[in-house]
């Protein structure tokens, strides 16, 4: 996120409201790089930048084209989007100068501005995540609870606009202030990193609430997911005749009494006599009415099992893109950045910019509906042309299947 290495050891020009003698830290010589390595890093550096902002950007324009998106899960799925949209935006290509020449030239405003910028998204990239696995515990543990959440639409709001205020509060402070509080600042005029890359403490805490909580965090919320689906799949005969009497129940209806209930959008009774047609026709609606459910319930668990899968995915991904750069900039801050290679640091930054680039094609790919948002978006025809055909296809239902 940040290049705090160098390759000399000279003492640097401190700003005047620093004293010299509080702190020694190389002088940053630049990186030489042969010119062809320079254009291919130059290549691979603005080729990511150019992954990261479309594929994003596709995301944030699905939830324009298609309304079917529109519900509590794909919002923070939007909010991760567009996080990882303004890394790619703003983030990568103020950093690509300076990783190439080893000077930072825009100035010490910018540069406050660049550190409050790439750690507030980086940041809320990674409470969104967390956000993401824990709406998706709700709704495989707690299918009840979570269809009234669906219905909350403030409540939405609030926990998506949470997360933007615990990202900033994060780091935004620190980054502002920290050199006023200290009193003087330790970063030299041609280079950009925040004035605590020093402190241990507060590299060692923020890296626990920024990486190590939402990992734990996702890894408890998927071990309970997981468990659930498979305890049902297990037994889904015995659940659904469970949830089936439980449904009659709840119903009023009764296998010894002449009156049972069924809810089809509303409740009505019916009543039966005592002959063996009525007795038959009860047995036959009740099955009808249990295979149904049956096929339902099994239809969610696939489903659900599916979802868990997917978000699985995004959880590997986000732990292999983080844990390097979180643990390297603990050990780091503790060595003062004499037992990290520079390279090493680096690769972990980029790596952790990665995610934001890898993040939106693992919607189109585990999820259905960002699927149909996709074509509806590189296939601008095909909604009319089906228009055309749609009074012959509603004869058919199993057109309506993409």
């Amino acid at each position: 996120m940040y290049n705090m290495y160098n390759t000399s050891t000279e003492e640097l020009h401190m700003p005047s409201t620093c004293n010299k003698s509080l702190v020694l830290v190389p002088r940053n010589g630049g990186p030489c790089f042969p010119l062809p390595i320079f254009i291919l890093l130059a290549v691979l550096m603005v080729l990511l930048v150019f992954i990261t902002v479309l594929g994003n950007a596709l995301v944030i324009l699905a939830f324009v084209v298609d309304k079917n998106l529109r519900h509590r899960s794909n919002y923070f799925f939007l909010n991760l989007a567009v996080s990882d949209f303004a890394v790619g935006a703003f983030c990568i290509p103020m950093y690509i100068p300076y990783a190439l020449t080893g000077k930072w030239e825009f100035g010490k405003g910018p540069c406050k501005l660049w550190l409050l910028l790439d750690h507030l998204m980086c940041t809320a990239s990674s409470f969104n995540i967390a956000l993401i696995s824990y709406d998706r515990y709700l709704s495989v543990t707690k299918a009840v609870f979570y269809r009234i959440l669906q219905r909350m639409t403030s409540k939405t709001v609030i926990m998506m606009g949470a997360i933007w205020v615990f990202a900033f509060l994060l780091y935004g402070p620190a980054i502002i202030i920290w050199e006023y509080v200290a009193g003087c600042s330790i970063v030299p005029d041609d280079e950009c990193y925040p004035e605590f890359s020093y402190n241990w403490y507060f590299s060692l805490c923020a890296s626990v609430f920024e990486f190590f909580t939402p990992l734990i965090s996702i890894a408890y919320f998927n071990f309970h997911i997981f468990q659930s689906i498979r305890k049902r799949l297990r037994s889904p005969t015995h659940q659904l005749s469970e949830n089936s009497k439980s449904k009659s129940q709840s119903w009023g209806s009764s296998s010894s009494g002449n009156n049972f209930s069924t809810s089809v959008g509303y409740m009505y009774s019916v009543t039966l006599d005592s002959s063996v047609a009525s007795q038959v026709h009860s047995k036959t609606a009740k099955e009808a009415h249990f295979r149904g459910f049956r096929k339902r319930t099994w239809s969610k668990m696939q489903r659900d099992k599916k979802a868990a899968k997917s978000l699985a995915i995004i959880v590997y991904i986000f732990a292999i893109c983080w844990a390097p750069y979180s643990l390297l900039t603990i050990i780091s801050a503790a060595c003062r950045k004499q037992c990290i290679s520079e390279p090493l640091f680096e690769f972990t930054s980029w790596l952790l910019w990665f995610n934001s680039s890898v993040n939106p094609f693992l919607y189109p790919l585990c999820h259905v509906k960002f699927r149909r948002a996709f074509r509806k978006i590189f296939c601008l025809k095909k909604p009319v042309i089906f228009e055309s055909h749609q009074p012959d296809s509603s004869k058919d239902p199993s057109v309506d299947t993409p």
